[in-house]
């Protein structure tokens, strides 16, 4: 009996501390930094942060309703009320939203990027993959609503977290905004870490979700199914352009699929030739620039 109690024993200490260990990779996932980021960018052709650096801009900090401050540039070279958020992906920051933004900017609207929680120069102390970071997407919203009242015309662009972050915003807490850009989201958060678990430590996922589903409710206070796009997608109303690469091996695009055949009204789908994971941009600008020239044109957004 004392063996079966010390073996009992020393497993659950074993399953505990790999359950921490787990969650630690998932919570405290390690970040770029915003030198490192705009270095990366430049040398790709992605942006010059001199011309970056040259256009009007403000820097603001907005309030999380969980206290800490998101940190935020607004940048406003146009006299008009149409704006686009940029959400970026996980461990990046604000400045790997300015290729993306120069788009906009093009096109005559004014951006405001932001740091995501625990990422750049914004607070927070996890990261959990559009639970947390939702809430804190409709608190820029409402800043910009304040700053500009009724006459708003938004737009939100995400990539990777950042775009399932802007799902989740758009289909669990309101569908605030006049029209969305999604590039390479995941559906549900669920089966893309069983899917990076598989392809990363090959470990069988069957084991390792149920622990994460433990030990992420346990010490950061969500489930884990409650971080899925899929789940509210048909919430969302307002037109949106779903972005993935066809050579996407880390967010595998049927993801993509998946929530554009669930998404009722309007919707467009550019499933880009090139590039891996959040580069069908950088690898298909023309047919990049193509599809959100004609989404938008579609949609009467312009």
């Amino acid at each position: 009996m004392k063996k079966l109690l010390r073996f009992l024993f020393s497993f659950f200490i074993l399953l505990t501390a790999f359950g921490v260990y787990f969650t630690n990779r998932i919570m405290f996932i390690k970040k770029k930094k915003e030198e490192d980021i705009v270095f990366r960018d430049e040398k790709a052709g992605f942006m010059k942060n001199a011309d970056f650096k040259s256009l009007p801009q403000r820097k603001v900090s907005i309030t999380s309703p969980f206290g800490y401050s998101l940190q935020a540039i607004a940048v406003e070279p146009w006299n008009t009320n149409r704006y686009m958020i940029f959400c970026h992906g996980v461990t990046e920051n604000k400045m790997s939203s300015v290729k993306y933004m120069n788009l906009f900017i093009e096109r005559g609207f004014n951006a405001v990027i932001y740091d995501q929680r625990r990422h750049g120069e914004s607070g927070g102390k996890t990261t959990s993959y559009g639970y947390y970071e939702k809430f804190d997407l409709k608190a820029v919203v409402d800043w910009l609503n304040m700053e500009k009242g009724s006459n708003l015309f938004l737009g939100i662009h995400g990539e990777s977290m950042g775009a399932a972050t802007m799902l989740q915003y758009a289909g669990a807490l309101e569908d605030g905004a006049d029209f969305y850009i999604a590039d390479c989201p995941y559906s549900d958060f669920s089966e893309q870490l069983a899917y990076r678990v598989k392809e990363e430590v090959n470990l069988p996922p069957k084991m390792m979700i149920p622990l994460a589903r433990l030990f992420l409710k346990v010490r950061d206070r969500y489930h884990l199914s409650h971080v899925s796009p899929i789940s509210s997608i048909e919430k969302i109303h307002n037109p949106v352009l779903f972005i993935h690469s066809k050579k996407d091996d880390y967010i595998l695009p049927n993801m993509t699929q998946e929530l554009y055949h669930r998404k009722r009204g309007p919707k467009q789908l550019f499933l880009a030739k090139n590039g891996l994971h959040a580069r069908s941009l950088s690898e298909n600008r023309e047919e990049y620039e193509r599809a959100l020239d004609d989404f938008l044109d579609k949609a009467s957004l312009v």
